[in-house]
């Protein structure tokens, strides 16, 4: 039986938990081989044991150049390009906005957007004819949430730099698209710097509105990736794909 990416070879930063270590996951089990991308390199490691020679770990940060450099370098000497690139580090941090400073906007946004562009950009001439770039945006771009006016900016001008990415990279044979995961169960939610009671009743506040009655999961991103990834997938282009329990229709 063909699998749906067989034969590709697929970067996914942010790779060490949540959705981006279950999009490794997936894209392994459809037959692609993955270069690991986080700064968590135990955990990268535990993944390239599980698959050996289908996922290779490299360790780093998306804000630093060197580290993307490297880890170019490395995808490029393992595989010698690569079919699909999927940005999908980032933070999420609770800061009302009378603390929204610059430093604090610069936090954020130094991953979520400035991180991700860097990384599409370095591996953009090294994309095949074909293969596609993903970026992890949020329904928040759609909806408002007192206290993330920072993250939901960062990742409102991702979405905006995906749609026109995929204008001006179409005619290079590779398409751009984002997916906005709704309330996903991953470790992300516990580090938006709230305490645990409050982080409770947010939750629960949330979890009234979705329509299953529960945080989605990891793997309902990552099986709309695969599918993105997919040539199943060829006439979509810079679309902003909503997972999220019905939340932004409630």
């Amino acid at each position: 039986m063909v699998k749906k990416l067989d034969g590709k070879v697929a970067v996914v930063t942010g790779a060490s938990s949540g959705i981006g270590k279950s999009i490794v996951e997936k894209y392994v089990g459809e037959g692609a081989k993955v270069v690991a991308f986080a700064r968590n390199l135990a955990a990268l490691k535990e993944l390239e044991a599980v698959y050996p020679g289908q996922v290779k770990a490299v360790a780093g940060d998306v804000t630093r150049q060197e580290d993307l450099q490297h880890l170019v370098e490395e995808t490029l000497k393992a595989f010698g390009g690569v079919d699909i690139v999927v940005p999908n580090a980032g933070i999420a941090r609770v800061v009302s906005f009378g603390e929204s400073t610059a430093e604090a906007f610069n936090t954020q946004f130094s991953v979520n957007l400035f991180g991700a562009a860097e990384t599409a950009r370095l591996f953009m001439p090294h994309i095949h004819k074909g293969g596609s770039i993903q970026f992890i945006t949020t329904f928040l771009t759609q909806v408002g949430f007192p206290g993330l006016a920072i993250y939901s900016a960062s990742k409102a001008a991702l979405k905006s730099l995906s749609q026109t990415l995929a204008a001006e990279l179409a005619p290079q044979g590779i398409r751009v698209n984002s997916i906005a995961p709704g309330p996903i169960g991953t470790p992300l939610w516990g580090t938006v710097g709230l305490p645990p009671e409050i982080l409770g009743a947010v939750a629960e506040k949330i979890t009234s509105r979705l329509m299953p009655g529960t945080f989605g999961q990891p793997e309902d991103i990552a099986d709309l990736s695969v599918f993105l990834a997919s040539d199943a997938a060829k006439n979509i282009y810079g679309q902003e794909i909503v997972v999220d329990g019905g939340y932004t229709v409630g």
